[in-house]
């Protein structure tokens, strides 16, 4: 049967990995890049900040897509430990502080994401959270993982889906929220705007 044609997707993200997620999906998308302020209050709740600036980014990107029968979709991810948030290191030292905060405890991930449909500006926003326990590490373990390239840019410093696996003793929640876009959440709310993930058909 030939699949019926729907709204694309506007994924509103320059990260190689949701960019794998949400490719994964089967689904028709193109990337715009988003530049959104990423600043918040201190005072914050870590859901707040998730969806917050999972909206900003989606909103960015809107006026470049105006007029469009399309759905923007924005993401952003946050690593919390003891009420701390851990964003992307700074450097390498950075790197190894946060490793060395995290090794053998356990923190939450965050992961807001915002849907904006084109060209009606329906919004939604949501968050999900995940448990994950790190191993305990020595500090030289941290130092190779670091020396690896692989936590520059990644939020906590360790990527799940790479060489951080191996650093990650036990995992409870919504293992795509800790990549960076919960599948099954983005799932449930791009099917109000007309995109049903399963059956390849619209409502």
């Amino acid at each position: 049967m030939e699949l019926k044609s729907f709204r694309p997707i506007i994924l509103a993200s320059g990260s190689p990995r949701r960019r794998e997620l949400l490719s994964s999906l089967g689904l028709p998308f193109e990337v715009m890049v988003s530049d959104a302020d990423e600043s918040t209050p201190p005072d914050w709740a870590p859901e707040k900040i998730v969806q917050e600036l999972a909206l900003r980014k989606a909103q960015a990107v809107v006026p470049a897509a105006s007029g469009r029968n399309a759905v923007v979709v924005g993401s952003d991810t946050i690593v919390v430990l003891d009420g701390k948030v851990l964003g992307k290191p700074a450097d390498e030292g950075d790197s190894m502080d946060m490793l060395s905060m995290l090794q053998g405890r356990t923190h939450r991930v965050f992961t807001g994401v915002a849907c904006i449909g084109l060209p009606d500006g329906q919004t939604a926003v949501d968050y999900k959270s995940t448990s994950v326990t790190m191993r305990p590490m020595s500090r030289e373990e941290i130092a190779a993982y670091i020396a690896t390239g692989e936590p520059a840019d990644k939020a906590g410093s360790y990527a799940i889906q790479g060489l951080g696996a191996t650093l990650v003793e036990a995992i409870e929640g919504d293992y795509f929220a800790v990549v960076g876009l919960p599948l099954a959440l983005l799932g449930r709310m791009l099917s109000e705007y007309g995109i049903p993930v399963l059956n390849g058909q619209e409502r």
